[in-house]
């Protein structure tokens, strides 16, 4: 008991306790997790148009209570295209229409168990897609900046939520859009980054207007965006349009170029058009053709009404491709083109089942290194009040890791498990060279503890040193994919140095007297 007590009279195990703390409070762990949220509304969807709310708990599906992730995945596979979809969110119920994508039912909601913690899992634990972006031409710092700003905006003008965007390089020099997007699979957002979005309008030869000649767009069903019309051929088509609004500058094109075209013979009234169509490109590739109004000719209008079609197996595919369609044009012109085009160097996809398998064995992982490293330091020194230090040392340093994570909001994936690892092996490294300095020293009473102390410091600030040195370089360079792992082998490490270790060499000092 007297041991315990001069134990906790360190300031040294103070500030390790603290810490242990704060951890805690950062990091604001839950043993169950709280139901379900609504982590995405897809817009335009049914689900978007019908109001629902993103980013809220999900309570009932269909009349059924859900609170599990597995519950809502059964509920859902029963629902077909057409059929009427009733979810209750923030104790208000909503009610939307299934559609058919890709084949497959489509309800334009993405729902995720709700987090236990404030732990934020990368795309190995959590699941999404990683995408690998490689220019098409050499750019300079700034037209790199642009890159990551509008990529971000469209994501965010898209729908999608928890997305990174950052510029990355390899070690031979080589800049890399790296973009992250957790929890989805949409293709239609990985067509969307890849796309440099250089819209165009023309008349024949004739540019009328460009993307940034475009100062508003409109997308809400009540500004008259939306599908409009479905039919079918040999193949179902549906039709969209939404409104823009140009410059007066493009305006003044507009009315010089048209009013030299004649009206197309055969047509009257109303329904008599220009002999040439207004041709809309995006990437150089032409979008649609509309035709040009007689009552638009020689006219300086700066309203027009962007169109576009898509086309699918089924009605309800036909429409939801046209409105994917729509979404990525109104999400180009709003953000608009970027300075060069990109090329897609590597996708990965991992599904959020494989995630929470990814996450359990790391745990495992982390728990089994912590014991055999116990075990094997029981049989070297055959002493268990010095294996068990040893061991709460290593896992504490590991708990305050993670509060650091949660508190800066450092993705926890694979790569930063490793560091995690990586801390354990160089924590008990160091510590074992503290206990073999304290253990000479209770054999050699000639030897000054002090001078011990220092030697072993040495030992262990040199190693640090090393360490630092080595994660610096996957900080700066390198595809950015190993960058969570050298954040995290810096802050155990650090920690370690600071905090674990000197508060361990009290610790051992005292129980081995």
């Amino acid at each position: 008991m007297g041991k315990l007590k001069e134990i906790f009279t360190s300031w040294r195990v103070w500030l390790l306790i603290l810490m242990i703390l704060a951890s805690y409070a950062a990091i604001n762990p839950k043993f169950t997790s709280d139901g379900l949220i609504i982590s995405q509304v897809d817009f335009n969807s049914s689900a978007y148009i019908n109001s629902v709310p993103n980013n809220v708990k999900l309570t009932e599906f269909n009349g059924k209570s859900v609170s599990l992730l597995q519950d809502y995945d059964a509920l859902a596979a029963a629902v077909k295209p057409g059929d009427l979809v009733k979810i209750t969110a923030q104790r208000r119920l909503f009610a939307f229409h299934a559609a058919e994508k890709d084949n497959q039912t489509y309800l334009g909601i993405a729902v995720e168990q709700a987090p236990t913690s404030n732990l934020k899992k990368g795309l190995d634990l959590a699941g999404g897609v990683r995408v690998l972006l490689k220019p098409k031409e050499a750019v300079s710092s700034e037209q790199f900046a642009d890159l990551v700003d509008i990529t971000q905006k469209r994501l965010n003008v898209f729908g999608l939520k928890d997305i990174s965007v950052k510029q990355v390089s390899d070690f031979g020099g080589n800049k890399f859009l790296l973009v992250e997007m957790a929890g989805t699979t949409q293709q239609e957002a990985i067509k969307l980054i890849s796309q440099q979005g250089k819209f165009e309008a023309k008349i024949g030869n004739e540019s009328v207007f460009l993307g940034s000649d475009i100062k508003q767009v409109s997308r809400s069903v009540q500004q008259g965006a939306g599908v409009y019309k479905c039919g079918q051929d040999k193949s179902w088509a549906c039709n969209f349009r939404f409104p823009v609004t140009i410059t007066p500058e493009a305006a003044k094109r507009h009315a010089e170029i048209t009013s030299k075209i004649p009206i197309a013979s055969g047509s009257v009234g109303q329904d008599s058009y220009l002999e040439k169509k207004l041709d809309l490109f995006v990437d150089d590739e032409l979008v649609d053709s509309l035709y040009i109004s007689s009552s638009l000719k020689g006219q300086e209008t700066t309203e027009f009404s962007i169109q576009g079609s898509g086309t699918g197996g089924t009605r309800d595919a036909a429409f939801s491709t046209a409105l994917d369609n729509m979404k990525r044009l109104q999400t180009i012109l709003i953000t608009g083109s970027l300075p060069v085009k990109l090329q897609i160097e590597k996708i990965d996809v991992i599904s959020p089942a494989l995630g929470s398998e990814f996450l359990r064995t790391a745990i495992i992982a982390l728990l089994a290194a912590v014991v055999v490293v116990g075990v094997i330091i029981a049989i070297r020194y055959r002493k268990p009040h010095i294996a068990i230090p040893i061991m709460l040392t290593s896992l504490s340093e590991v708990f305050i890791v993670f509060g650091i994570a949660a508190l800066i909001k450092q993705n926890i994936d694979l790569a930063a498990i490793a560091g995690v690892l990586a801390t354990v092996g160089t924590g008990v490294d160091a510590q074992l060279v503290i206990t073999d300095e304290v253990l000479e020293f209770g054999s050699q009473f000639s030897h000054d503890w002090k001078e011990k102390l220092k030697r072993a410091l040495f030992i262990i600030m040199g190693s640090y040193a090393t360490v630092v040195a080595a994660m610096l370089p996957l900080l700066l360079i390198g595809a950015g994919l190993l960058k969570g792992f050298a954040i995290v082998t810096i802050i155990g490490a650090s920690i370690g140095v600071f905090v674990t270790r000197p508060a361990y060499a009290r610790i051992i000092e005292v129980l081995l007297k």
